[in-house]
């Protein structure tokens, strides 16, 4: 089964998921079905809070709700697909699998970018205070999150056109828990160079910008909060942030040690390591923004209070 004829064209993948263990199934199935139901729940929370509350209607407020409702997605093209595996045959389709892998990075990416609009979006309001209304104006809001959301789409074709030119004979046994391209480069038995160069050139850059938008902003807000005399001014302004910086450390500390590192070098560890970005940080993003935002509790016991009346 693992071993298809040298001259035929895989129809189908077999992902093996986080273990092969049979007996580490219907646990792995529960765990994540947990984490499923409580990222929906969180998520979905958020988004109603934001909603429900005229006082988070600020463009912080906006993007978080736009992040809130892609991470739901995104942890959909993800763990169903795992908790069917789980329970039943590990197989996936060639389509399938492209498509599971479209969506992935898709959206995953488009959290990269609205995490970029939401830096500026604080750099604004600490370095630019008395312009902020103009700057972040709803049209504005607006603008970044359609690019943020429709970039990340264009940027994602490229890869899955260039992946789809690849012939797959060798093996059709994908060492991950979903259809991630540096496991599904390694199975190829034609030429990657395109492949990886496209990724280590134009990937690079379109990963890394983000990233970059985020350290300058938050090296502007650095420079700005150390002037404020007061410390009570340097802790307010450092709270506005310390939710957002969090989730950014979280998120990208974990894409770049996944991909910034060789092809080669790609392992069956590295697993653990992906499950940060694509499940637990979808999970954990609400507890973040919430725990330590004084606003959006206020706005999570409007919501509770609106669902008793």
């Amino acid at each position: 089964m693992e071993r298809l004829n040298q001259t035929s064209s895989v129809s189908e993948f077999i992902l093996l998921g986080l273990s092969s263990r049979p007996e580490d199934q219907k646990p792995l199935f529960i765990l994540f079905l947990i984490i499923y139901l409580v990222t929906i729940t969180g998520n979905l929370l958020i988004i109603l809070a934001i909603h429900y509350d005229p006082q988070l209607h600020t463009p912080m407020y906006f993007f978080l709700s736009f992040l809130s409702f892609i991470d739901i997605w995104y942890t959909t093209t993800i763990v169903p697909r795992m908790l069917v595996n789980f329970l039943s045959h590990k197989t996936i389709s060639y389509a399938g699998c492209l498509t599971q892998m479209y969506f992935t990075y898709a959206l995953g990416n488009t959290d990269s970018y609205l995490l970029a609009a939401m830096a500026y979006d604080r750099y604004v309001a600490i370095c630019d205070p008395f312009h902020y209304v103009t700057i972040m104006s709803h049209h504005r809001c607006v603008l970044l999150v359609a690019f943020s959301c429709s970039l990340p789409h264009f940027h994602t074709l490229l890869h899955i056109l260039l992946l789809n030119q690849l012939t797959f004979c060798n093996s059709n046994v994908v060492h991950h828990f979903f259809c991630d391209i540096n496991p599904l480069l390694k199975l190829s038995c034609s030429s990657i160079f395109v492949n990886d160069l496209i990724i280590k050139t134009e990937g690079l850059v379109f990963w890394v910008t983000p990233f970059l938008c985020i350290v300058f902003s938050y090296v502007r807000i650095l420079i700005a909060v150390l002037r404020i005399s007061t410390a009570a001014g340097k802790r307010k302004a450092f709270s506005t942030c310390g939710s957002h910086f969090t989730v950014v450390i979280l998120f990208y500390g974990s894409v770049f040690y996944i991909y910034l590192q060789p092809l080669s070098s790609y392992t069956v560890r590295d697993r653990l390591a992906t499950l940060v970005y694509t499940v637990l940080s979808s999970m954990l993003n609400p507890f973040i923004y919430s725990l330590r935002n004084k606003d959006m509790k206020r706005g999570l016991r409007k919501l509770m209070g609106r669902r008793k009346s």
